[in-house]
């Protein structure tokens, strides 16, 4: 039902799910890159590249029960590939806000990016699909052994989700990722790695979040 990396994603396009064909999404994204829908891609909502994907939680999902939190479950077990939540968090959504972000972040260590409605998802996705396409520009070219770091360091999308942290910025943030690599990795820290990376005071603060 995932079909997760048997989809080949041509370079420079985005292949979305028949289900979201004629939405606001959809439309909004038409003319500004190349989307192409198909059927029976299973839990995901675009390909973005052979390896970067988005699930996409609009307010509708979020109000009507827990499909959701399953369908996000079923991907990160099922799945290789780098999968991105953008969840719609309106008046409406935002009470369901919290428990999202705790179960996408700290217990499937995925990225969780959100969005006030369709429109600002779409211009997400056309800055998300601008770094596909520059990670996969450098990747024809790059040392094997260095891409997955630089990935990881360089993805905008996981150096805001650190930044997220009270009492972290970018600097702290870079360092943090630098060190633990990943969001799962650094969410699943003691206090003492913390502080040998950023220091007594600011590990004591993040730690509890």
């Amino acid at each position: 039902p995932v079909t997760a990396g048997s989809i080949v994603v041509p370079y420079g396009h985005v292949i979305g799910n028949e289900k979201w064909r004629g939405s606001e999404v959809a439309q909004r994204l038409q003319g500004k890159i190349r989307l192409i829908f198909e059927d029976g891609l299973g839990l995901v909502d675009f390909h973005l590249s052979n390896r970067t994907c988005i699930l996409l939680i609009s307010e509708a999902d979020l109000v009507a029960g827990d499909e959701f939190k399953r369908r996000l479950v079923r991907f990160r077990n099922a799945s290789s590939l780098r999968g991105i939540v953008i969840v719609e968090k309106t008046q409406i959504s935002d009470q369901y806000y919290l428990g999202v972000q705790k179960l996408v972040v700290l217990e499937l260590g995925m990225v969780l990016l959100p969005v006030a409605n369709q429109g600002e998802a779409s211009q997400l996705i056309i800055q998300l699909v601008s770094f596909c396409v520059r990670e996969q520009s450098r990747d024809r070219s790059a040392n094997p052994f260095l891409r997955k770091q630089r990935a990881q360091l360089a993805e905008p999308a996981v150096l805001q989700a650190v930044q997220q942290i009270p009492g972290v910025g970018k600097t702290k943030a870079l360092l943090l990722l630098q060190q633990f690599g990943s969001i799962h990795r650094l969410c699943n820290a003691s206090i003492n790695e913390l502080e040998q990376v950023i220091g007594q005071t600011v590990a004591q603060q993040i730690y509890p979040f």
